[in-house]
């Protein structure tokens, strides 16, 4: 029985697989065998990394902490060094094989390394690497007709831009020509990006220091687990109505929001807030924006794009990240009408849309539509949720699973009455989850939050498994 139990544990479907034991004798054969007995397996995977034989993680950790900016940080108290990745895993400087069910949001919408994104990258970059401001590529006009192909209304001029933040920032200053106003209003809890404007527009996350900026406002966020008006949207929605009324001059630039807050821990906004923002925006004469770099490309499931599922359409639409799955690349997405604004402007992006950025971007866009990765993110994504759901039920710590498709959150309190952050013990069940192999996001205001959102060729084994390591961390508590 127990070699039987000591061969599945270091067996190639075990996460232990690669680890040297530093314990032996009788006491490491029963550690063995009780780990053993309940480590659940990790699906099994055609796929062996080659060896890798470059520094090790103390050694580039050295580095880091020597060359690299202070403001850095790094997730679990020894950080892994990741070397090689394929599809939804990522494997350490050991060969060991983790399950990624956070790197989705990070960069990653169709899985690490898929090989037709690799392939078109690399024939783009065998021919033309960059050349987008003087002369003609088709790659960059054919990626565009074909993004805004997945529009709605009159959304079909696209400018490209080389990050999220970068994207954010440009939809701002859009909207502050096309109005001639300069006041923009942004939730609390938001996260749009790392440049002082949209640092301006990022308000009260919980690593985010704030950097005022005039004529930025911060409405209250629509949190229906935590919020004062619960699931009512139109109630939160008076908020803006009133700091238009009084504090503006009764025109607005702009409205920002994510359709699903990200970083501010996964916080799908109350029904029927977007509607009645978007009318009173509309009528002091503003620009609705969609920030859909987290939530956007089928991540939802039910839709192609998260303003989509709140049954409205914006006036601008900003993406990157898993637009396209790890390249540097963004977008802003405007109707003709308002992108004529910047031709008042001599505004350029030096190497935003460049050949091989958009080549791989479009093969992105192509695989999301073979593979049905929007359809795959709705079964695997409603399933792995109400195994959530019923981890919820067993234990008394989880306050609240929330979110849609394969974009979901996992709150963590130590009081369910009171909903008192459970700080501590998420860095705790964290670090067990990764020592079984399986890696998650933290976020939040609280930090209390696990953001649970992988490549979209997530299994329902793959869903099975991360419910399972999960509840054994959690049973340890």
């Amino acid at each position: 029985m127990q070699r039987h139990l000591l061969r599945r544990l270091f067996s190639s479907s075990s996460p232990f697989a690669p680890q040297k034991r530093a314990r032996s004798g009788l006491a490491a054969v029963s550690e063995a065998v009780e780990s053993a007995a309940v480590l659940p397996n990790m699906p099994p995977f055609g796929y062996s990394p080659p060896p890798y034989d470059g520094p090790r993680a103390a050694e580039i950790l050295r580095k880091r902490s020597e060359f690299l900016s202070p403001s850095m940080f790094y997730l679990y108290k020894k950080p892994l060094n990741i070397v090689d990745g394929k599809m939804q895993y990522l494997y350490d400087e050991d060969g060991r094989r983790y399950l990624d069910a956070f790197g989705g949001i990070a960069t990653v919408c169709c899985g690490h390394c898929h090989p037709e994104v690799i392939e078109a990258i690399i024939n783009q970059t065998k021919r033309l690497q960059h050349s987008t401001i003087l002369y003609l590529n088709n790659a960059i006009a054919d990626f565009a007709e074909a993004l805004a192909g997945k529009m709605p209304g009159d959304l079909k001029v696209v400018f490209f831009t080389n990050s999220g933040t970068e994207a954010n920032e440009l939809a701002m200053m859009i909207a502050r020509l096309y109005t001639g106003c300069h006041d923009i209003i942004s939730l609390r809890n938001a996260y749009h990006g790392n440049a002082a404007g949209t640092m301006g527009a990022t308000a009260q996350c919980n690593w985010k220091f704030n950097v005022v900026q005039s004529g930025v406002h911060h409405a209250l966020n629509p949190d229906q687990y935590r919020g004062v008006f619960g699931s009512d949207g139109e109630k939160y929605a008076k908020d803006v109505e009133e700091i238009i009324n009084y504090g503006t001059s009764g025109n607005v630039a702009g409205f920002i929001s994510e359709a699903i807050q990200g970083v501010g821990g996964i916080l799908e906004l109350a029904p029927g807030y977007l509607p009645a923002v978007y009318k009173t925006i509309k009528k002091a004469g503003g620009l609705c924006i969609a920030d859909e770099v987290q939530a956007g490309f089928a991540r939802t499931g039910s839709h192609f794009w998260g303003f989509e599922a709140h049954g409205v359409v914006p006036d601008i639409v900003t993406m990157a990240k898993g637009i396209g799955n790890g390249i540097p690349i963004g977008a802003v997405v405007t109707t003709p009408e308002i992108a004529q604004v910047l031709t008042r402007r001599s505004y350029f992006n030096t190497f935003g849309g460049n050949p091989v950025c958009t080549a791989g971007a479009h093969a992105v866009l192509k695989v999301i539509e073979k593979e049905k990765l929007q359809e795959n993110a709705l079964i695997v994504g409603s399933y792995l949720k109400n195994r959530l759901g019923a981890l919820q039920e067993k234990h008394e710590i989880i306050g609240d699973v929330r979110g849609r498709g394969l974009m979901l959150g996992v709150e963590f309190v130590t009081d369910r009455q009171q909903k008192t952050p459970a700080k501590a013990e998420i860095v705790h069940v964290m670090e067990q989850m990764k020592d079984m192999g399986v890696l998650v996001g933290k976020g939040g205001f609280h930090g209390n939050v696990f953001r649970i959102t992988p490549p979209l060729c997530f299994t329902k084994e793959d869903a099975d498994f991360l419910t399972d390591v999960m509840d054994i961390a959690l049973s340890k508590l």
